[in-house]
């Protein structure tokens, strides 16, 4: 125990808690959406096993293997954004030179 002297004020401590768990996101949401309504080429089935994936490791504990799987399905999920805009908008231009 430390005894204060008469006279001295005590020193206030300051305690900084830093949390180094970050969770990584596991994109369930968006694969479900990719799978429902934009499933080009099956990506977006295999991008919702990748967020399934995700989320088991996070509820084993294993943050490295989470955020390696979620990383996985970020990006099948972009891709499977990507190529059905690229479809959609081709679907549409050849509508409308359809009409010309």
């Amino acid at each position: 125990m430390v005894k204060e002297e008469p006279g001295s004020t005590p020193v206030p401590s300051t305690v900084v808690c830093i949390n180094s768990d970050t969770i990584p996101p596991d994109y369930v949401a968006w694969s479900t959406f990719s799978t429902i309504f934009l499933n080009s080429c099956c990506l977006g089935f295999i991008a919702y096993v990748y967020s399934v994936k995700s989320r088991d490791r996070k509820m084993v504990g294993d943050m490295t293997g989470a955020q390696t799987y979620a990383s996985t399905a970020k990006q099948l999920n972009i891709i499977t954004l990507v190529i059905s805009l690229v479809f959609f908008v081709l679907l549409l231009v050849f509508r409308i030179l359809q009409f010309i």
